[in-house]
């Protein structure tokens, strides 16, 4: 059984991710987060995504003030697609929380990060 006292609800876990080209499953783009202060890390899977924001949520451990949001990115340029990713509740690789498709003005929810990755997965196929 999981330990509610361990889900610790954080505003700051939102990331925006930008993908620039899927082919064959195959994503391209990158992601920008809070703790990167302004910068964005470049992603080449949909694996590499999700180690990466693992790795900048487990850094965040809710330390008291939130992080600010991440600003949208204006415009389309090159991109396929962009989402917003916000991580509600986490504990080891069982996430809830939002994915917003910024550019069709949808959101689902996910309850785990196999179904973030479906979701993400079946909107970069269409």
């Amino acid at each position: 059984m999981i330990s509610c006292k361990n889900m610790l609800p954080c505003q700051s876990r939102e990331a925006f991710v930008t993908v620039t080209s899927c082919r064959g499953g195959i994503m391209d783009g990158y992601l920008r987060h809070p703790r990167l202060e302004g910068k964005a890390v470049r992603i080449q899977s949909l694996a590499q995504l999700i180690l990466t924001l693992d790795a900048l949520v487990e850094l965040e451990s809710c330390p008291g003030s939130p992080l600010p949001l991440v600003a949208r990115e204006e415009g389309g340029g090159d991109r396929k697609a962009a989402f917003r990713i916000q991580i509600l509740f986490r504990e080891h690789y069982t996430w809830q929380g939002k994915l917003v498709w910024q550019d069709e003005n949808q959101e689902a929810v996910f309850r785990s990060v196999l179904e973030l990755i479906q979701l993400i997965d079946e909107i970069l196929a269409e």
